[in-house]
């Protein structure tokens, strides 16, 4: 048969996914008397594009999508994107910024109008880099987390938790974003540790020549401050509670107050209060009835509050200008230098401003008590364990959800206010008239909702909720949610919140979270730094499948993966080692040549069947078992490793080479034996690595199908090998595995001498027992086709045979003669050279490894390399000193 020579993966890939999804095998019907396998896609945001994150996340997920559809259930993985509210608005803000206009300019309607434009044009693009890696989610039932359906859930839920209480509005201190104009929840606010300052600012005592000192890192919000805190036990300064100081540049007496949130060893014990700018100074605020004073707009600018000289500066411009009027009054104390935390804006990475507005919250903590009995109790199982301390203390701390966004994107607030009377209505559609006053003149609440407040919807809402749909009561709860850690809080922890509340079910049984992709140099992979390479080039390149099982043979449950060019090699390479084993069976095959799949006990005696034969089915058995242990456990790069070592070394590298004698002899049986074997064997492991090399598998399964008339329709929706116990035998494998080893022992002695391949050989073994004698006669075949052995003198009392080298293998001594191979004096002297060569060597590493300068002064990879390098030289003298001693 014609196969081709090289594996072409570009077309092989588009035309066995397109197969795929014309066929339907993707989407799964309910079927009441199985039991259903979900898993739901985390959303990519509509503007993203496919990075080195989401091929290791959707690998992940499909690897086991595609294996749980083998084992029978009906399988069903969601797809979807998410609207990503500032994200998305950014990017068209943006384009609108290139043509000199605002989205102010153009009006909140225009603006949501060119959005929707820009998706239908721009935001499939993930979902179609998703369908290239070769994601088999079920496209069908594809959602957007501003569709019609999911839109009428965002508002069914609000609408219910505020009837209940749990969702309000009030002026708070939030997070807020002078780029992006919005609030931000905590957890959407990434902090970094950043050096600055600590300033020391005297405020003097109203009717009193001295001054309380207090310390800040942002000297620019003192001209709101509206208190001085002490704490009520420090003695220092009893005296001055109910005092007032009067604030610099601004000419208001504040009050100094005691409040135990003081800590009396910070600095000089008095802390400035500020309960517009600062969420533990509201929280004083709000306990002592303070006034809160905004300094500062929504870009961050100083405001008429912040008095007549610094009003209309930045932010930072102001805090430069009050350091030095500071110093000119001689109001500024010591500078000190000082490292500390600081927050930014996760979309922009503006830092972010503590900023007193009025925002709609969630109570969380009514909500978090089920989330965290059902981690408690096991309910839900985190992998690895280590995550579920983490998820359970931020659930035991958690603080109310900050929900409303300034922004025009996203789900609209459901909520209406009436200006006549004051009336606030919350609804899912706009009520007519004012309930209270009737007012028919109703103002829709301008804010949108948070995008994550759409996605802790995910899922339940994706399959239908808030009708009672078939989907739901069938595929709810969902397995397994495959995810990275960085969003356990944003999203992880508000869907079990989320899907307890409103279907008193859990929304998945398993949370896998994997580690980052970094570089070679343990660098998280950015853009920005140039490091994060394009995964469609990759595939291009190299195809999907090359990038899926490198991607998964190199990453360790729960680790980081570590990505290089270099990595990609272990998946081409064993792509084109399946490729090559099986052209090579292929073309010894002759036209129309079939072999049907009860062959092995129908037609082929037992007697047929070499040690070769038996071993390989004992080794494919074992395999399909653990395996399938892997799969289940979700450690997929175990199935990965184990799946290469039986493919490559085992049946490549052994059983097709010992095969090939039998393929072109003249015994018909022995042949037919052979060839069913290969194939055989061939389309069981292409069942088994399926899940992580989709295509390539199907390709080469699609043309052994027919030779042994499988039954199944396609590799997607065939069944996983079974494991039958019977084919193991403990004693092959052993057999073999001696054979094996000796055969390996040979070659290496054979290298160790420079013996060329084609040179036939002579080997005495000396056996422990009568019946290994047996075994090695019996297939000194196998040591003749790998080994060029053409004799094998083996004894129990086996004396060493003069100028031979030796390996020792299990409990086995081998020999190799090499009178008459080599000239034994010329060997002997170019290893004493070799010997003398290495000695030189090894020694000026020593010197320099016993130099204290260089152990002081050398970069540690240098030291290490050194070391590295002392072992390899000392490995290679000992080995040379033992060939010269055996001659």
């Amino acid at each position: 048969m014609k196969i081709n020579k090289n594996y072409e993966p570009q077309n092989i890939e588009k035309k066995w996914y397109q197969n795929s999804i014309e066929k339907g095998y993707f989407t799964p019907k309910i079927e009441k008397n199985k039991k259903p396998f979900t898993i739901i896609i985390p959303p990519p945001n509509v503007t993203g594009i496919l990075h080195m994150g989401h091929v290791l996340n959707n690998t992940l997920q499909d690897v086991m999508i595609r294996y749980k559809r083998m084992t029978g259930f009906p399988t069903l993985w969601i797809p979807g994107v998410d609207h990503a509210g500032i994200a998305t608005q950014n990017v068209v803000e943006k384009q609108l910024a290139n043509k000199g206009k605002t989205r102010h300019d153009i009006g909140r309607k225009a603006l949501v109008e060119k959005i929707w434009q820009w998706k239908k044009e721009k935001g499939g693009r993930i979902i179609e880099q998703l369908k290239q890696l070769g994601c088999s989610c079920d496209w069908t039932r594809e959602r957007f987390t501003m569709d019609k359906g999911l839109s009428e859930a965002v508002k069914e839920v609000f609408v219910q938790l505020y009837k209940k209480g749990l969702i309000y509005r009030g002026k708070r201190i939030i997070n807020w974003c002078p780029r992006c104009y919005t609030a931000l929840a905590n957890d959407e606010v990434e902090y970094a540790d950043e050096k600055g300052h600590l300033w020391n600012i005297r405020y003097p005592i109203k009717g009193e020549d001295r001054f309380v000192t207090v310390a800040t890192t942002r000297p620019e919000t003192m001209l709101g401050d509206t208190a001085v805190a002490v704490h009520p036990e420090d003695k220092r300064y009893q005296d001055l509670i109910g005092k007032k100081v009067n604030l610099p540049f601004v000419d208001r007496d504040i009050p100094i107050i005691a409040d135990e949130y003081v800590d009396k060893e910070f600095g000089s014990g008095c802390v400035k209060i500020t309960p517009a700018h600062d969420p533990n100074d509201f929280e004083v605020g709000e306990r002592h009835d303070l006034e809160k004073v905004v300094v500062m707009d929504e870009n961050a600018v100083m405001n008429e509050n912040a008095g007549k000289d610094f009003a209309g500066m930045d932010r930072f411009e102001c805090r430069k200008a009050i350091v030095q009027k500071l110093k000119e009054q001689e109001l500024l104390g010591e500078i000190e230098p000082h490292e500390h935390s600081v927050g930014h804006c996760y979309r922009c990475e503006t830092v972010i401003e503590p900023y007193l507005s009025d925002q709609w919250f969630v109570k969380m903590k009514p909500l978090a008590k089920r989330a965290i009995e059902v981690v408690k109790n096991g309910e839900i199982q985190f992998e690895p364990k280590r995550w579920i301390k983490v998820y359970l203390h931020w659930m035991e701390n958690i603080r109310d959800w900050c929900i409303s966004r300034q922004i025009w994107w996203g789900h609209r607030i459901p909520a209406y206010f009436c200006d006549e009377c004051g009336e606030l209505i919350v609804a899912k559609e706009k009520p007519e008239k004012c309930p209270k006053c009737g007012n028919a003149n109703l103002r829709q609440e301008e804010d949108v909702l948070d995008t994550w407040f759409s996605s802790w919807l995910w899922a339940f809402s994706t399959m239908g909720w808030p009708k009672n749909t078939a989907d739901l009561q069938y595929f709810l709860p969902t397995d397994l949610l495959i995810t990275a850690p960085g969003i356990i809080y944003l999203w992880v922890a508000r869907m079990i919140m989320a899907t307890l509340e409103f279907m008193d079910k859990i929304p998945f049984k398993t949370v896998l979270l994997h580690g980052m992709v970094l570089d070679e140099n343990g660098v998280k992979m950015s853009k920005s730094l140039g490091n994060s390479p394009d995964p469609i080039h990759i595939i291009e390149e190299y195809g999907a499948d090359a990038l899926r099982f490198s991607m998964i043979y190199n990453t360790p449950k729960g680790s980081d993966s570590y990505y290089s060019e270099k990595i990609l090699e272990t998946g081409r390479n064993f792509g084109n080692k399946i490729w090559n084993a099986f052209r090579f069976i292929m073309m010894n095959l002759e036209e129309n040549e079939k072999f049907p799949v009860k062959i092995l006990k129908k037609e082929i005696p037992q007697e047929q069947l070499e040690l070769a034969d038996k071993w390989i089915y004992s080794r494919l058995h074992r395999v399909i078992q653990a395996s399938k242990i892997y799969y289940e456990n979700l450690r997929f790069n175990d199935a990965a490793n184990i799946l290469m070592d039986f493919i490559w070394k085992e049946f490549c590298s052994w059983y097709l080479e010992l095969a090939k004698d039998r393929i072109y002899s003249e015994n018909e049986m022995a042949k037919t034996t052979a060839k069913f074997i290969l194939l055989d064997v061939m389309q069981k492991a292409m069942r088994m690595l399926h899940p992580l090399m989709p295509f390539l598998s199907e390709e080469v399964w699609s043309q052994i199908k027919p030779i042994l008339d499988l039954p199944d329709e396609s590799l997607v929706i065939a069944s996983y090998p079974k494991y039958q116990a019977e084919f193991l035998d403990e004693n092959i494998e052993k057999n073999m595995g001696l054979i094996q080893a000796a055969i390996s022992a040979i070659r290496n002695l054979r290298k160790q001498v420079n013996l060329p391949p084609s040179k036939e050989i002579t080997v005495h073994i000396k056996v422990l027992a009568e019946k290994q004698n047996s075994l090695l006669n019996d297939y000194k075949n196998y040591f003749e086709k790998l080994a060029k052995v053409v004799e094998i003198k083996s004894a129990i009392d086996l004396k060493k045979p003069a100028s031979s080298i030796a390996a020792v293998v299990q409990n086995i001594e081998i020999y190799l003669p090499l009178e008459g191979l080599i000239d034994i004096e010329e060997e002997k002297t170019k290893l004493q050279k070799q010997i003398e060569k290495l000695e030189k060597e090894l020694h000026k590493i020593s010197r320099k490894l016993e130099n204290p300068k260089f152990l002081a002064n050398a970069p540690e990879n240098i030291v290490q390399k050194e070391k590295e390098k002392f072992t390899e030289v000392k490995t290679k003298l000992d080995k040379t000193n033992n060939i010269l001693a055996d001659l």
